[in-house]
């Protein structure tokens, strides 16, 4: 059996991913920029996506490619193209000089909406480096995505904890948790009927999330209850503004987030999930969310 060359491993997606994969007896070939401690059935190779040497080792012999890896937070739009377009474009000469047809890249829901923020756009523009590829590709654009491990949504958790959870203006959104789109992501390679398919997967919940009933289900996770409170647009866009100040660079809460997060359609496409026949949602996100928790619990994190 070739390996599959994985970028991301070592972030949050890939490491469910390559956990998942392990399970499955499937063999793996994973890009690290530093030292990483032994994992079975995992080869790891030191390098970068701006690093075309390692990404020909990463490639080289295996049958197909999972592109994980991605900057979703940046100072500037140039630091989301090196990230997400230019790291794509990467993939693709070394996939090609490897003789990989199959090629899996991991988007984002944000790139339906290109226009909204700098992350957005970068996704977007990858998307059309695969379109324009003449390898046998599939997109996913995963929505909110959560699960043990996960930093981005800690905050959240640990606000429920505490009884409150402050909220984007109102809105709904789509979840899936990492599990689950590690489980797309292997299932897809071997599935013909999805090359050339661009799929957004979520738990399954038809209608997505209100905002309010995701902050409940945090509650229940958490095991407390709490009373949710909706900032304002301009109250973001001025907490961006003071987080930039004191942490420039450095700085999570950025304007272009703000754009992403006062945004009220974050639902996968009712057509555009994968088809059961390739793949369906496992965890059910009540309990998914109470898993996380935990997890976070376990890890002293919360």
């Amino acid at each position: 059996m070739k390996p599959i060359a994985i970028t991301g491993g070592t972030g949050f997606v890939g490491g469910h991913v390559l956990r998942i994969a392990g399970e499955r007896g499937i063999p793996v070939r994973a890009l690290a920029r530093g030292p990483q401690a032994p994992m079975p059935g995992v080869e790891w190779v030191a390098g970068a996506l701006d690093d075309h040497d390692a990404l020909a080792r990463l490639c080289d012999g295996a049958g197909a490619v999972i592109h994980i890896a991605g900057v979703i937070n940046a100072p500037d739009r140039s630091g989301f193209a090196a990230g997400n377009i230019a790291g794509t474009e990467a993939m693709v000469v070394a996939a090609n000089g490897a003789g990989i047809r199959r090629f899996i890249h991991v988007s984002s829901l944000a790139a339906r909406e290109p226009r909204l923020s700098d992350y957005g756009w970068s996704k977007a523009e990858s998307e059309k480096v695969m379109e324009d590829s003449a390898l046998d590709w599939t997109i996913v654009r995963p929505p909110a995505v959560y699960g043990p491990g996960d930093h981005e949504m800690l905050e959240l958790f640990r606000m429920a904890a505490k009884g409150f959870v402050t909220l984007p203006p109102a809105g709904r959104l789509s979840l899936i948790e990492a599990s689950d789109l590690a489980r797309l992501l292997l299932d897809l390679v071997d599935a013909p009927a999805a090359i050339g398919q661009r799929y957004e997967p979520d738990d399954g919940r038809a209608a997505g999330w209100d905002h309010r009933e995701f902050a409940l289900a945090l509650g229940d996770a958490v095991g407390r209850p709490v009373k949710t409170f909706a900032v304002p647009a301009p109250v973001l866009r001025l907490a961006a503004a003071a987080d930039g100040l004191f942490r420039g660079k450095g700085a999570k809460l950025t304007p272009d987030r703000v754009r992403y997060f006062c945004h009220p359609d974050w639902v996968v496409g009712a057509d555009a999930r994968p088809p059961a026949a390739i793949w369906r949602p496992q965890v059910e996100t009540h309990a998914g969310l109470k898993a996380t928790a935990d997890s976070y619990r376990t890890a002293g994190w919360l």
